[in-house]
């Protein structure tokens, strides 16, 4: 089965992004709908994409999602949770951590720091479940479809702004709590953006969406605070 492409401009459907000809001679091919070419990012160095993206430019999302072949959010999910883990283990640890850079070395023996990671990672699930399950109420209620496996694909790609969490963490200043605030608008608007090109939908649908998720995963952290155990507690032998 031939893989869909989709026109950055309209959101069309096209066959192929370019044509190629003898001689390493590539043409782009214009969509029948929008007359514009189907995917201009495909002459574009990385970084303009990349920058494009963190404007939230519906073009560049539907580059990213729709024409090309990049897999990797799995693997950046992981990365952003360990952002995420690193950030609330060092807010835990401020007090004890020292300027030592031998120090990091010991980072992963640190069990308070695995769990924190698996307080991110059930955050970031309860998110993932809030907007799916908002979703699939409207899809029910309103009849459109889209596919499951891409929508998740979108959210985790779309959440590679936590990646800046390390550095806010790093050069540690005044404002670094409003950092933490920006970081996460960020990545919530981001997501937003990811939605609403996945559905074609309206802004107002993408961010009552994020809402919802975001809503669940406060309840689910704030379920976490009042547990009566702690890591130490399930790991007496640290």
């Amino acid at each position: 089965m031939a893989k869909r492409f989709r026109c950055v401009e309209c959101n069309k459907d096209a066959h192929e992004l370019h044509r190629d000809y003898s001689n390493g001679i590539l043409k782009i091919t214009i969509c029948g709908s929008c007359q514009k070419p189907v995917d201009k990012y495909i002459e574009y160095d990385p970084v303009i994409i990349l920058i494009d993206a963190i404007l939230c430019k519906t073009q560049a999302f539907r580059h990213i999602l729709f024409n090309t072949t990049l897999n990797i959010h799995w693997k950046l999910c992981v990365f952003c949770l360990l952002c995420e883990a690193y950030l609330r283990w060092s807010q835990l640890q401020g007090s004890e951590q020292s300027n030592d850079p031998a120090d990091i070395i010991r980072y992963t023996k640190e069990w308070d720091f695995y769990g924190m990671f698996g307080v991110a990672a059930l955050e970031l699930g309860a998110f993932s479940v809030g907007v799916l399950s908002f979703l699939w109420l409207v899809q029910w209620l309103l009849g459109f479809d889209f596919e499951l496996s891409l929508l998740l694909k979108a959210l985790l790609l779309s959440s590679y702004g936590k990646v800046l969490l390390i550095p806010a963490v790093i050069w540690e200043h005044d404002y670094s709590p409003l950092c933490f605030s920006l970081i996460k608008l960020f990545v919530l608007t981001s997501n937003s953006q990811a939605i609403r090109v996945i559905l074609n939908c309206s802004r107002r649908l993408s961010l009552m969406a994020v809402c919802v998720g975001l809503l669940l995963e406060t309840c689910v952290a704030q379920a976490l605070q009042t547990l009566p155990w702690t890591i130490q507690d399930i790991l007496p032998f640290q």
